[in-house]
């Protein structure tokens, strides 16, 4: 640094030290506040039980951790990136604004007198500083803002829920009814003259996921379909409880920032050169990739109605609809989870640089050319963000459900934690006893040359014993059995358990 700049510049060592006392003071409190904010989210998740959220919350830790270790790393690395030089020639591409010089020379006067160019000025390493923290704020931000706008929106399911117990929904689902799939509700819904055409069906469910992306036969009717695939029919089961807690697990994955999606967000930086023309084109993508997502699911629901007219025509009591794999992109559901995820990204990346933007430049800088430009930014982010919470994740949050494989979200907490300590006990149980069975036989072969009638006799008396305890334990474990199958668990399989960990 030359001298001339050192005389304008206010250092610590010119600084009173009640200023640096009270500057400090400041942060530390901003920083202990945010940290019981987050302590206090954690107890009042774990007081409802909800430890997907808990999960959730650690990973917005972890990533706020994660930021500050990138803040750290540039602030150490602020001077020596600045004296990596690159050729004049190559600091002239890609440039976000047109014909636009640096009036910051400062970090560069090392690189000029080569003939070349900082890589990155001081200057620019702060401002990036920034824009990773707008990043990650607007990320969280919109998706706390998405899945409350989800969840609020799902509530109207509590009652349809609560519907299904009562004797006006059950007469008119007696299973001694015969109708025709065409006269049922969710038949008249689905079944049309463009339910077989897949040039037709395709319009007709973009345009139907804007009015009424879940109609309350819909929920029904998958809900129905859902109960008869993984339980024993009349099985009592609280399917709007089942996708809250799949939901939450869902929003675990979402709120993180996975290596792929950081990968994403250094093309989508270096997209917004001016010579790619960005403007017109990166703030459309999250909108069409939500359309999309929303029409396919919308046409998932079709495909399962047409699949159960091609089987049987005529239907007893309530249409019963098959989950499978098979509807749902290269046969994985769990696809469209990270379609979601990247387009709420996407989006949230729109809005920090917008924000970032204007904040450093001001609303008339290179980036914004023209009043359209900051009117599509803002539009395009609103409005991606209201439809994914309330149209498109409703419907994400059904129609998910309709796997092949059952999520381990159908039980709770407190029953996988329960499981969990029956195989464990259970696993003990049979390892003492088969190391029991080894020393019993050892000893039998040791004694088997040379033994008293007496003690023969005894030791015939206890093995019948064991043998006997042998029966009881066996006898215990079909019970055990029996009971799983017909009676608390409403007829679910451990085994489908198992698949749903894997």
């Amino acid at each position: 640094m030359a001298g001339s700049n050192n005389s304008s510049v206010i250092t610590l060592e010119t600084t009173p030290t009640w200023a640096i006392a009270v500057v400090c003071f400041i942060l530390i409190t901003i920083s202990i506040l945010i940290e019981h904010v987050l302590h206090l989210l954690a107890k009042y998740f774990n007081k409802k039980r909800r430890k997907s959220l808990i999960q959730a919350l650690n990973n917005i830790k972890s990533e706020l951790m994660l930021l500050g270790f990138v803040s750290l790393l540039l602030t150490v690395l602020q001077k020596p990136i600045a004296k990596i030089c690159i050729p004049k020639d190559a600091a002239q591409t890609f440039l976000p604004c047109q014909s636009l010089t640096s009036d910051d020379v400062e970090e560069e006067s090392k690189c000029e007198q080569q003939g070349k160019k900082s890589l990155i000025s001081r200057a620019g390493v702060q401002q990036l500083q920034l824009l990773i923290f707008a990043l990650a704020f607007f990320h969280i931000l919109s998706c706390i803002l998405t899945f409350s706008l989800g969840t609020l929106k799902m509530r109207r399911w509590k009652f349809w829920e609560a519907e299904t117990t009562t004797l006006d929904y059950q007469f008119s689902h007696d299973p001694r009814r015969f109708q025709l799939i065409h006269q049922t509700s969710f038949g008249k819904r689905h079944l049309n003259f463009w339910s077989e055409h897949r040039f037709l069906r395709f319009p007709v469910c973009l345009l139907r996921q804007f009015y009424g992306s879940v109609y309350k036969v819909d929920y029904l009717t998958l809900r129905h379909g859902f109960i008869m695939a993984h339980f024993a029919e009349g099985t009592e089961f609280d399917f709007h409880k089942y996708i809250r807690r799949a939901l939450d697990k869902d929003f675990k994955v979402v709120v993180g920032i996975s290596p792929w999606i950081w990968t994403f967000s250094m093309l989508f930086i270096f997209f917004n050169a001016n010579v790619f023309h960005s403007t017109y084109w990166l703030p459309f993508i999250p909108l069409a990739m939500l359309v999309v997502v929303g029409t396919k699911l919308q046409g998932i629901i079709t495909k399962m109605c047409l699949e159960s007219n091609y089987n049987s025509s005529v239907v007893r009591g309530n249409l019963v609809v098959k989950p499978d794999d098979q509807f749902f992109w290269f046969g994985k559901p769990k696809l469209l989870l990270h379609l979601m995820h990247f387009i709420l990204f996407q989006n949230s990346f729109q809005l920090a640089f917008f924000t970032w933007t204007t904040y450093n430049y001001g609303l008339n800088s290179c980036f914004h050319h023209k009043t359209v430009d900051i009117v599509t930014r803002l539009v395009m982010g609103v409005l991606v963000h209201f439809l994914c919470g309330y149209v498109t994740l409703p419907l994400y949050a059904l129609v998910t459900q309709m796997g092949t494989k059952i999520k381990n979200s159908v039980f709770t907490d407190g029953m996988i934690s329960g499981i969990r300590r029956w195989q464990e006990k259970a696993k003990r149980k049979l390892a003492k006893r088969s190391n029991y069975l080894l020393a019993q036989n050892s000893l039998d072969n040791s004694l088997s040359l040379n033994i008293s009638p007496s003690f023969k006799t005894s030791l015939d008396v206890t093995s019948s014993t064991d043998t006997e305890n042998d029966e009881e334990i066996v006898d215990g474990q079909s019970q055990i059995q029996q009971h799983t199958e017909f009676g608390s668990f409403g007829g679910f399989h451990l085994s489908t358990f198992r698949a749903a960990q894997h």
